[in-house]
């Protein structure tokens, strides 16, 4: 707003007493001080309000004219209340230095003057920004993007003073507007998306606010741009996929302007995310043409040449071909059908991301296909040395899913799973057959597991995990009943605690001075309690196939 319009706002009660020529200034906010030097607290552009208790005679004035000028201040507003009449050496420093000069009279507060400001500033703020943002929307949609989601966070930080950030459905910072600072913790962010999530399945409208560490949080989900928030698909279909904005405020008590405009903020990032997911589109046709001669037993010079087209796209500037690493996915929901596949691949395409990477490139460096409800991804390491050592390289399914586990459990809520398998790194295109295999045994081994989020490696098929899978269910049922039953049903009679012990002993190798050691027990106590196993099952924990029983009737309890 202008000095003008202050000016001739009656209601407030100012009246000019220097400064007629620079009433066109613009006013970018407003603060109250009775300092001799607030400058620390001045960036420009303020009207000044003060009570003149900084003066205390006529040679205070010109130095603290001078300090406001040199701040860039737009005008000042000396009040009537305590001096009554402005004194004159004020009115000539502010002459001298070109500064615009008001008297307040005294029935009228400071902070009258000062609600105003802050309301008509605001408005104009935000009318600024939404038109900065329509420019900016139409600029993306017709032709190259207009700088991608940092630019519009940017303006939320200059113009509206909100700290804000675009993340990823697993926590990754995707972008932050320079004003956020340093980028937020990757447990802050982790705890965000999870919350993100939760609120999402349970059919809550944005934006959801959460309390995190004394700080409150508004996040409003970005949705695909050609997809509207009613949209009747289900909402499993997107939920894992959708990326989100955190507003560091509450978003509880804003008006429906301002509503308005961050949600025409996360249209505009839905058209950049848009734009990525359309770049993948080369990568994701090459994988699939990789898959499918893979699967239909293509010869290997061919698919060799697919790779070769592929390791440029996937590894721009290689000098020589890389491994190859491949990774199964599956999302499955319970009850209703819903096609996992795309929410897999996308998931997929996330989860192989590093977890401490920001933006979006390096999932540049990802191929994923997808095939029904399974997502397999290709995914490129840089070719290991002749020197190499032979220790282990490439993605650790143990690691994998460490940093996302807590956002994506909230997300599949109580019916849905993922589960995820890793093949060890091949060299040839020979063996990209034998890992696609390897990659989708592993991921059976970690179906087999208890949690909503499980993965398996290569490095588990070499055990007896791998058989486990494959056991059929009622043949599971019977084999661990036939064994752990009764000591179960011992323990709940008299708390004996049978099952841990014999956890314990087995895990200790039948040692019984160790198992005594861990349990905390005399040993003759532990002689009788394994004692009492034995003679409930009729076992022999001295033989070996009968401990080798027990392990496994454990393992699949």
């Amino acid at each position: 707003m202008r000095l003008r319009a202050l000016l001739d706002t009656d209601a407030l009660g100012l009246r000019l007493l220097g400064g007629e020529d620079e009433l066109d200034r613009a006013v970018r906010g407003v603060m109250t001080t009775d300092l001799r030097d607030p400058s620390r607290y001045l960036s420009g552009g303020e009207l000044v309000l003060t009570g003149l208790a900084w003066r205390r005679d006529a040679a205070d004035s010109e130095p603290f004219v001078r300090i406001l000028v040199q701040a860039g201040v737009a005008a000042l507003a000396a009040g009537e209340a305590e001096l009554g009449d402005v004194p004159d050496d004020l009115m000539l420093a502010c002459a001298k230095h070109r500064l615009p000069l008001f008297a307040v009279h005294e029935s009228v507060a400071f902070a009258t003057i000062t609600e105003y400001v802050v309301r008509q500033v605001s408005g104009e703020r935000a009318g600024d920004l939404a038109a900065v943002v329509d420019r900016h929307r139409r600029m993306m949609t017709s032709g190259p993007a207009g700088g991608g989601p940092d630019v519009v966070l940017d303006l939320l930080g200059t113009d509206l003073d909100l700290r804000a950030w675009v993340l990823s459905p697993t926590g990754r910072m995707i972008a932050g507007s320079k004003e956020a600072g340093p980028a937020l913790p990757a447990e802050t962010c982790a705890r965000l998306a999870a919350e993100h999530l939760a609120a999402t399945r349970t059919g809550r409208r944005g934006p959801h606010r959460v309390l995190l560490g004394g700080t409150t949080y508004s996040l409003f989900p970005i949705r695909s741009s050609g997809r509207s928030p009613q949209a009747s698909r289900d909402v499993r279909q997107t939920v894992l996929s959708d990326w989100l904005l955190a507003v560091e405020a509450d978003a509880g008590d804003w008006p429906g302007e301002r509503l308005d405009l961050l949600q025409g903020v996360t249209q505009l990032i839905a058209v950049e995310r848009d734009r990525r997911d359309a770049a993948r589109t080369v990568r994701r046709r090459l994988a699939q043409e990789v898959l499918e001669l893979v699967q239909t037993g293509a010869a290997p010079a061919e698919i060799a040449a697919r790779l070769r087209v592929a390791a440029p796209v996937l590894l721009p500037g290689l000098g020589a071909a890389p491994h190859w690493q491949v990774v199964v996915a599956r999302v499955e929901w319970e009850g209703e059908e819903v096609d996992g596949g795309p929410v897999a691949q996308s998931l997929l395409e996330e989860v192989l991301v590093d977890p401490l990477a920001t933006g979006p490139e390096p999932s540049d460096r990802i191929a994923v296909a997808h095939t029904g409800d399974e997502a397999i991804a290709l995914v490129p390491l840089p070719a290991v040395s002749a020197e190499h050592d032979g220790s282990e390289t490439g993605l650790l399914a143990d690691s994998l899913l460490q940093s996302v586990r807590e956002p994506l459990s909230a997300g599949l809520n109580d019916d849905g799973r993922l589960t995820l398998g890793v093949s060890a790194a091949v060299h040839s295109a020979e063996g990209l057959r034998g890992a696609l295999e390897e990659a989708r045994h592993a991921r059976r081994v970690a179906a087999a597991r208890t949690g909503r989020v499980c993965a398996a490696g290569h490095q588990e098929l070499a055990s007896h995990v791998l058989l486990l899978p494959f056991v059929p269910d009622d043949v599971r049922r019977a084999f661990t009943a036939r064994l752990l039953d009764p000591l179960t049903d011992y323990d709940r009679r008299h708390r004996a605690e049978l099952i841990p012990t014999l956890e314990a002993f087995l895990d200790c190798d039948g040692s019984w001075t160790r198992c005594a050691t861990r349990l905390h027990l005399h040993v003759n106590t532990l002689r009788y309690r394994v004692g009492r196993i034995e003679q409930l099952t009729g076992r022999d924990l001295s033989r070996l196939e009968d401990k080798l029983d027990f392990f496994l009737a454990l393992r699949m309890s």
